[in-house]
């Protein structure tokens, strides 16, 4: 035990610097373009805006739930899927979304980042902005406080040693269900909550034409959107292409959102998840390059 919770404590601090490092860089780049060139695709959705949330206090986002900060114009989207990182359904999202050189928010499950540590590492390389979704999609408000509090905290840490760094201070809620003790918890550490402007409810559908209709009814009524879909649902995933060309039809534009400051995860809880998975997540290579079929 003492060596875990030594690795956990020297991998905190490794957490640390790498966010002052990130946050120094994200300080000193070049404001990027509205909207660039996208090899093999000129009718590419692109990225119209990045916008920086300052997640101080725990704020809100998604007019479900929360009305303070509607920060999106008329046509603007929000893409965020829920539940991954999971074989084949999040490389068929990431491949839609770098078709058409966008970007998107993934809120990931603790579970499954320690089970497939090697595809949020892709999710990352690839820019995307990585919030957290509890350790395994339980609904909090069913729990004990301070069991809802390991949750949220195991997520954190689990994704945060799948990539080898800290995640964005974003969290959404299972459910959608908020109990007010966690909503303050999550303030205390600085945590956005991120609720939705429209759910796409894919997890009830089994076809990629279902997901897009439902996706395209919603913004037609609304105008603009926080959207909320899963790259764990199949349907979504093998929609996920046909629903960024109907975008781009539309004239939607995407907004990507990005963290002031990163979430550090808490070491005591590092040292919970490295003991449960038995360690080695922080290291992991694509599985393509580990194991390969020789013969069959």
């Amino acid at each position: 035990m003492r060596t875990v919770v030594a690795f956990a404590i020297a991998l905190s601090v490794c957490l640390a610097a790498s966010a002052a490092q990130a946050q120094n860089q994200t300080q000193n780049a070049p404001a990027p373009a509205a909207t660039a060139a996208c090899p093999g695709n000129p009718n590419a959705l692109g990225v119209s805006r990045v916008v920086e949330i300052d997640t101080s206090g725990g704020p809100g986002f998604g007019f479900e739930h929360f009305k303070a900060y509607d920060f999106l114009r008329d046509k603007e989207v929000v893409l965020t899927f829920d539940d991954g990182p999971w074989p084949g359904n999040t490389a068929l999202v990431l491949k839609a979304l770098a078709h058409h050189c966008t970007k998107a928010m993934f809120f990931v499950i603790g579970k499954h980042a320690s089970w497939h540590p090697e595809i949020l590492k892709q999710v990352a390389a690839a820019g995307h902005t990585i919030g957290t979704h509890t350790w395994f999609h339980v609904d909090l408000s069913n729990k004990p406080i301070d069991a809802a509090k390991e949750d949220i905290e195991k997520g954190i840490s689990s994704a945060s040693i799948a990539i080898g760094g800290p995640v964005g201070p974003f969290f959404r809620f299972p459910a959608l269900r908020h109990p007010p003790e966690l909503v303050t918890y999550l303030g205390s550490r600085n945590i956005g909550i991120f609720s939705t402007d429209m759910d796409s409810f894919d997890f009830k559908m089994r076809k990629p034409e279902q997901v897009i209709a439902s996706v395209l009814k919603r913004l037609e009524k609304r105008g603009n959107g926080i959207v909320l879909m899963h790259d764990f649902q199949q349907a979504t995933a093998h929609g996920a292409g046909q629903l960024l060309e109907a975008l781009t039809a539309g004239g939607y534009k995407i907004v990507q959102v990005k963290g002031k400051t990163p979430v550090k995860s808490l070491p005591q809880y590092d040292a919970i998840v490295l003991k449960e998975i038995g360690g080695g997540m922080e290291n992991a290579r694509p599985i393509s390059s580990v194991v390969k079929t020789i013969s069959e």
